[in-house]
């Protein structure tokens, strides 16, 4: 990465979480928006810090169970002489993102019930595709003359995979977490509506009030932890 490259994801790191931080001190935000006079903001409860917090852990604990299947799957089916079963992950994984979250999420309810659980599985499947999409395209990119090396210096299947094919996949295999990481931040808002909590609460209930006021304290944010996990999940690229 050019220094320019490195520059503008330190800064990233400290200004997009800093200015989160600020919005969660109390009163802050509504004084932000008073003289916009979209509605009345009077004290949250529970307070914004506490939704943010139950927010952030329902995106990092479906991101950690979406890596846990999403990048055994995308090794599994690049293994040579699984074309048809690469085609067919692929397929069954993108029907994630074709069907809309509120059906994922009204089919989920009668099985699971209200709260995090079917939130939970919904950010799951919306949360696959790119995992699964970038690691398959990351691992089928690998160069072969890199791999014919690794042969021929005695390497094992295995020891290719975690020496030369991940190493190789990170970035993309990162860009694709990352994506998952910002769509499920916005998809968690939906939770709400079932009682899971999080930023999404303001937004239901500026909604159903007619309060824009309240609807944009969560738009912001959720675009404020987007950008935050973005920034962060950014160290973690691989540097040239």
């Amino acid at each position: 990465m050019t220094s320019f490259g490195r520059q503008r994801v330190g800064w990233g790191v400290l200004l997009w979480p800093s200015l989160l931080l600020l919005c969660l001190i109390p009163g802050v935000l509504p004084r932000l928006l008073a003289p916009l006079n979209l509605g009345e903001l009077t004290a949250f409860d529970p307070p914004l810090w506490r939704l943010t917090l139950t927010h952030l852990g329902l995106v990092a604990l479906a991101t950690g169970v979406v890596l846990a299947l999403g990048v055994p799957l995308a090794v599994a089916v690049t293994r040579p002489g699984r074309e048809a079963l690469r085609q067919l992950a692929e397929t069954l994984v993108g029907l994630g993102q074709t069907v809309p979250t509120f059906a994922i999420l009204a089919l989920a309810v009668p099985a699971l019930g209200f709260g995090w659980q079917p939130t939970l599985l919904g950010l799951i499947v919306y949360g696959l595709v790119p995992v699964v999409s970038n690691g398959i395209a990351g691992l089928m990119a690998v160069d072969a003359s890199a791999l014919d090396a690794a042969r021929g210096m005695g390497m094992t299947g295995r020891q290719r995979l975690a020496r030369v094919e991940l190493p190789l996949a990170l970035p993309i295999l990162l860009a694709g977490l990352r994506t998952s990481t910002v769509y499920n931040v916005g998809t968690a808002t939906v939770g709400a509506a079932l009682g899971a909590g999080g930023l999404g609460e303001p937004i239901i209930n500026g909604l159903s009030q007619q309060n824009t006021a309240l609807v944009l304290v969560g738009a912001v944010l959720s675009a404020l932890l987007a950008l935050s996990l973005d920034a962060v999940l950014g160290l973690f690229a691989p540097r040239t």
